[in-house]
């Protein structure tokens, strides 16, 4: 249900700017972790979620479109087969979460979650440039950033 306050967004697998776990990692399991949220703009008609990788030229992890601004989250292990919600196309060119597998050093995940005041409504699996593309043209009434970082 929308609620007033800023828009939180936080996971139970990992602290803002701590290391993301290695189960959703390359290294591990490769799901994608639980997220939580709370204060929803009220009007948001949905939500979406995008996760990139700034330091290795803003990689493409995952997006999650017209999430029900009703939830307050994701579950951990979100499958890629889900029906709902609408998941794109990451750069790894596979549908849904593809976690950190950085080739080198420390990289930063920053899982951003954004409200909007209408649906993007995006045909079938969108890649990462069609989601960034349609969240510019898109009345954004809020936006709350989780960075997690992993390291190589």
């Amino acid at each position: 249900m929308p609620s007033q306050g800023p828009l939180t967004l936080t996971s139970p697998a990992f602290a803002d700017n701590a290391p993301i776990p290695a189960e959703y990692t390359c290294r591990g399991a490769d799901v994608s972790p639980a997220l939580e949220w709370t204060g929803v703009p009220a009007g948001a008609k949905a939500l979406v979620l995008f996760v990139d990788d700034p330091d290795g030229r803003d990689w493409v992890h995952w997006s999650v479109l017209d999430i029900d601004p009703a939830t307050s989250g994701l579950p951990r292990n979100v499958s890629p087969s889900a029906a709902k919600p609408q998941q794109g196309r990451n750069d790894f060119g596979k549908v849904g979460y593809g976690g950190p597998c950085p080739p080198s050093g420390t990289h930063h995940y920053r899982f951003t979650l954004t409200a909007l005041a209408a649906p993007l409504n995006l045909a079938d699996h969108p890649d990462g440039t069609a989601v960034r593309a349609a969240l510019r043209g898109a009345t954004r009434l809020g936006s709350v950033t989780l960075v997690g970082t992993f390291r190589a």
